[in-house]
């Protein structure tokens, strides 16, 4: 049985079906899904996915694309979501300067909140980094520095094997899904290769990033297998093994218990 540590089954594109998917998890081969917040309002329908369905967990938190809308209120909202007995980690945070759609100082200042948050509630914490490598990191560092205990996990990891390792040396995790599945993508295979297999997650994003060979499609929590199967083929061990790891790393940072 795999996990899909970080998807968004709240999505609109799950409106005609979502239902049935989430009950044919099982069937799927897989055993429990984290679905994750980008706003308050995802936020909330992610909350409402984990009370209707148990194989849901919830994060809740403000991707960087909302940093604008981030106030007091928003945090009320998000402490008190938090405390829901299945809301597993604050995310995903982080700073995108891809799109920027909110100011810099903006994402930076959110980003620092919510890492505050987290702290002052003592959960895991859910990364969001594009195009913003450098000060992603000088963040983190800076926050792992002053708070060792905290578990950080990096979400769709996309940077070099160089700065994996910088990651690793700060105790945090690194989460891989359908990008290492990709023809072209030479240094997510690398990554997947040389990643300490004992601080390795899996995940789809769904539903974006769909791996090969359902590239084009809508991606579901089952099509992480074929990034199981990728990551086992690439370090020349077994799926289960593969499974059996990364099931551990995500029940162990994200503290669900086997049942």
């Amino acid at each position: 049985m795999l996990i899909d540590s970080h998807a968004h089954l709240d999505d609109r594109r799950f409106n005609k079906d979502r239902d049935q998917l989430i009950k044919n998890l099982e069937k799927d081969g897989i055993e429990l899904v984290v679905n994750i917040g980008s706003n308050l309002q995802t936020s909330e329908d992610s909350v409402k996915l984990a009370e209707e369905y148990d194989p849901i967990y919830a994060v809740v938190g403000v991707h960087p694309h909302d940093a604008a809308e981030y106030d007091d209120k928003v945090e009320a909202r998000l402490r008190e979501l938090a405390g829901h007995k299945k809301v597993v980690a604050i995310g995903e945070i982080g700073l995108d300067y891809y799109r920027n759609l909110s100011p810099k100082e903006t994402q930076i200042d959110v980003f620092k909140r919510q890492l505050e948050l987290a702290r002052e509630l003592d959960m895991p914490i859910v990364i969001h980094s594009r195009d913003a490598s450098q000060a992603v990191f000088d963040i983190l560092r800076d926050f792992k520095t002053k708070n060792p205990q905290m578990d950080i996990l990096i979400h769709c990891y996309s940077d070099s094997v160089e700065l994996m390792r910088e990651y690793i040396k700060l105790g945090c995790y690194i989460a891989l899904g359908g990008t290492t599945t990709f023809k072209n993508s030479r240094v997510p295979k690398e990554v997947a290769k040389q990643v300490p297999l004992e601080r390795l997650v899996l995940e789809t994003d769904s539903p974006y990033l769909t791996p090969e060979p359902m590239r084009g499609k809508r991606n579901e929590p089952k099509y992480v297998d074929y990034v199981a199967q990728q990551i086992a083929d690439l370090r020349d061990i077994t799926k289960e093994e593969v499974a059996l790891q990364t099931s551990f790393n995500t029940r162990k940072f994200y503290r669900i218990e086997n049942e």
